[in-house]
């Protein structure tokens, strides 16, 4: 591996165990040579997958897995050497992995709340960045992810591998091209069914889990295993909000590189809940409205439609149709002159005409594959990736202004872009931002 010049880590804190990050900036590829070092923090679910997708390739070496739940360091660490045939070191600290300058990328695939601190702390430590959508757990922090990776100069891509799809390029092409007349309705859909989680007692952490650490920017709050396992944090505001953000920023992105603006100028939400009465925090229906220059964008969101399914992995890339009217995840483009249904994730692409004919279509192909391929040359060519963090966050951003509407009393909000704020609302602005707890707290300056 190449010599790198950069300052070390600070002393760890008093009783804390937090590192202050001060490092210089790495602005030269990876020789081709050289294989791509890689951390990976978070690794119980979509981080486990992505440790062995990036294991499985020959220029990647998965050096360090990094999780909080020591529990989780056999079976990812053997599942790991199962594909690269080398063994990865395992830390609960993902600060031990950003002090070793051998590693060039981090991976974060850790819970929302963790996606800005992790990826700026990595900019900083000059590492590369691979974060799971979404990308921020508000829209200030978003914007901190932004600065981080122009002033350190390092190539950030969001997880929101439908922009690297051969299929949805060809998509956007044709609806560029004006073959579905002029654009001025697009509705997007995030349509599942839940379930209600059953009630659980707060009680101790477990003995092999760093709770603090899990915790990190978010308030303290006692353990338990609706907040903690299996991603049922996804629907409690502290970290995170709700499907419109863990799932809806897919086909969102999607809307937003159809509608190609980055702003909406207003955004105006309806819902609540509903019909799932248990520890969730965010609303099981959720319609919002974006409305932007000559077109409306509206997001539906159901969390009790069992008849709305999402297209099975295995299906991805097959010829075949996935049952339009019942796909949870798709966006619809209204042009003036034709319709097109446009899938995620491999979902492919139908269009038609005035009459209802059909007319030119794309089956899909699974984009994950050459997102990661994608990023890894970036890494390489230090070009900005399909997916840079600057797209990631206005996609995102839109899911956070939904969501602000709705606890904003389901009000209607004027938005200023280039301020990244809403105009004369205190109330709806302070949602922009949250508090941080110390000593996991972004900086005002990168």
């Amino acid at each position: 591996m190449r010599a790198i010049s950069r300052r070390r880590f600070l002393k760890d804190s008093v009783g804390a165990g937090v590192a202050a990050i001060a490092v210089s900036r790495r602005e030269k590829s990876v020789a081709a040579s050289d294989k791509i070092v890689v951390g990976v923090m978070g690794i119980r679910g979509r981080g486990h997958f992505l440790a062995t997708a990036f294991a499985e390739r020959p220029e990647v070496e998965v050096a360090y897995l990094s999780d909080v739940d020591s529990r989780l360091f056999d079976s990812r660490a053997k599942a790991v050497e199962a594909k690269q045939g080398k063994r990865p070191k395992t830390v609960q600290d993902v600060r031990r992995v950003l002090e070793d300058p051998d590693v060039d990328v981090l991976v974060n695939a850790t819970p929302d709340h963790w996606h800005a601190l992790g990826t700026i702390w990595a900019c900083q430590a000059g590492k590369d960045v691979y974060v799971e959508k979404p990308a921020s757990h508000n829209v200030w922090e978003g914007r901190k992810m932004v600065e981080a990776a122009r002033k350190y100069k390092r190539v950030v891509q969001l997880g929101t591998q439908s922009r690297s799809g051969p299929y949805i390029k060809n998509a956007i092409e044709f609806i560029r091209s004006g073959k579905l007349g002029d654009i001025h309705f697009v509705r997007v859909l995030n349509m599942k069914d839940r379930g209600v989680l059953q009630d659980k007692p707060d009680q101790p952490p477990p003995k092999e889990l760093d709770y603090d650490l899990w915790l990190g920017p978010a308030p303290k709050r006692p353990y338990n295993e609706n907040r903690y396992y299996g991603g049922t944090w996804n629907w409690q505001w502290d970290f995170s909000g709700g499907d419109i953000i863990n799932d809806g920023v897919h086909q969102l992105d999607l809307a937003r590189w159809v509608v190609g603006q980055d702003y909406p100028k207003s955004v105006y939400t309806t819902g609540g809940i509903f019909y799932i009465k248990d520890c969730g925090e965010t609303p099981d229906t959720q319609m919002v409205t974006f409305e932007y220059d000559n077109l409306t964008m509206l997001f539906e969101l159901t969390f009790w439609t069992p008849y709305m399914k999402k297209t099975p992995t295995e299906r991805r890339s097959l010829d075949e149709w996935h049952n339009w009217p019942f796909n949870a995840t798709k966006v619809e483009v209204f042009g003036t002159d034709g319709f097109m249904y446009l899938g995620r994730h491999g979902d492919g692409w139908q269009s038609f005409g005035k009459n209802g004919e059909e007319g030119p279509y794309e089956y899909g192909r699974d984009p994950f594959p050459p997102h990661l391929d994608n990023f890894l040359q970036c890494v390489r060519t230090r070009e900005k990736p399909n997916a840079d963090i600057e797209t990631g966050h206005l996609s995102t951003l839109l899911c956070h202004l939904g969501n602000i509407s709705y606890r904003a009393g389901n009000r209607k909000l004027v938005f200023d872009g280039k301020t990244e704020s809403f105009v004369g609302d205190d109330e709806a602005n302070r949602y922009l931002k949250r508090e941080y707890r110390q000593p996991y707290v972004i900086p005002e300056k990168i």
